[in-house]
């Protein structure tokens, strides 16, 4: 691989970033002495269900509402790329342009927003690793740049589980973290066309903790974060049968508080589709077991165990309850330990099950 030095100076930096959004920002800059690219769009994504989340970089691509246009194709319409395929495909990333036969214009997304910003050619990335997509990364080039090669792409396929690796970490528990509040949940509507029509004070005092990022107005008199817009889309193209999951994402606040946003579409009068209903409210106990497990690369089989050794199981029943053999346990829970850094059983149950919240 050409420049090797750089690529190691681009994977230190990154281990010594403190936040995502520094991780994204040295990525971004490290890989300018790499590669050439005009614009840049780097995400940290839920890892579950692939939906943007924060923190969002942005580069040289103007305001938060063309942010908005361009979920909103990614999500409601027919694309080339689009990023719920790369992050199965066997190779994580894909050239646009390469993609086409040099014809970009064979995706909405490029006749309706990236042509019209002269755009040329983007390169996509999911930064993924352990099977799950914890980033997303795109890379544009403007009129009149070559289109992105296969070293380039190899390039970014390469870096795609060291940075994934980086963001996996931050997202485990540290002593900082604040426990979720108690709190009725804030409610966001949305009509048929995607714009916010209502919001109850709840939801306003949520929005008001979020990280700063990409946003975009809206009736209400206040801006929208393109996290929740994601959801929002996410959640009429799975009712449009665009999409199948849950239209669902958690993301930190500034106070490290973990919230989950969830949204999904109601039908009015004889089925006609009705409005966008998106609840914010802080992350249950399940929702962040769960996080902070993959945030460990814990295998399901691991976490399953780690489940019931806080439970209180002893090693033999839970052999037995799992049809497995008592060293096949053992082995296991030595994985568990090697992973989060612990020795004991109890240490297992406060890192994993009691940091956030009791189970």
């Amino acid at each position: 691989m050409a420049h090797p030095h750089l690529r190691a100076e681009l994977l230190s930096a990154a281990e010594r970033a403190a936040d995502a959004r520094e991780l994204f920002s040295g990525a971004s800059a490290g890989l300018r002495r790499l590669m050439s690219f005009d614009a840049a769009v780097w995400t940290a994504t839920d890892p579950e269900t692939g939906l943007v989340t924060a923190p969002m970089v942005v580069e040289n691509l103007g305001s938060g509402e063309g942010c908005a246009a361009y979920w909103e194709s990614e999500l409601l319409e027919e694309n080339v790329l689009p990023f719920r395929d790369l992050a199965r495909a066997d190779v994580p990333v894909a050239g646009l342009r390469a993609a086409t036969g040099d014809l970009p214009a064979r995706s909405a997304r490029f006749r309706r927003l990236l042509g019209g910003q002269g755009v040329d050619d983007e390169l996509r990335a999911v930064l993924r690793i352990g099977g799950r997509p914890w980033g997303s990364a795109s890379l544009f080039r403007m009129r009149g740049g070559p289109a992105f090669g296969s070293d380039e792409i190899a390039l970014l396929a390469d870096l795609s589980g060291p940075l994934a690796d980086r963001l996996r970490r931050f997202a485990r528990p540290s002593g900082s973290d604040a426990g979720p509040a108690a709190s009725a949940p804030g409610l966001l509507l949305f009509d048929e066309h995607g714009e916010a029509t209502s919001i109850n004070e709840e939801a306003r005092r949520y929005l008001a903790l979020l990280p700063d990022g990409p946003s975009t107005p809206s009736a209400l008199g206040l801006r929208l974060p393109i996290w929740l817009m994601g959801t929002a889309l996410q959640a009429r193209a799975i009712a449009n049968g665009r999409e199948r999951g849950s239209a669902r994402m958690r993301i930190r606040t500034r106070d490290r508080q973990w919230l989950t946003c969830r949204a999904s579409c109601l039908s009015g009068p004889g089925g006609q589709p009705g409005p966008t209903a998106l609840v914010i409210e802080p992350a249950t106990p399940a929702d962040m077991t769960v996080i902070v497990a993959q945030a460990y690369g814990l295998t399901p089989r691991e976490f399953e165990i780690a489940q019931l050794v806080a439970r209180g199981l002893p090693t033999a029943e839970i052999a037995t309850t799992l049809f497995i053999s008592p060293h096949t346990v053992r082995g296991h829970l030595k994985a568990v330990f090697g992973k989060t850094g612990i020795c004991s059983r109890g240490e297992l149950v406060a890192r994993l099950f009691a940091e956030h919240h009791r189970p």
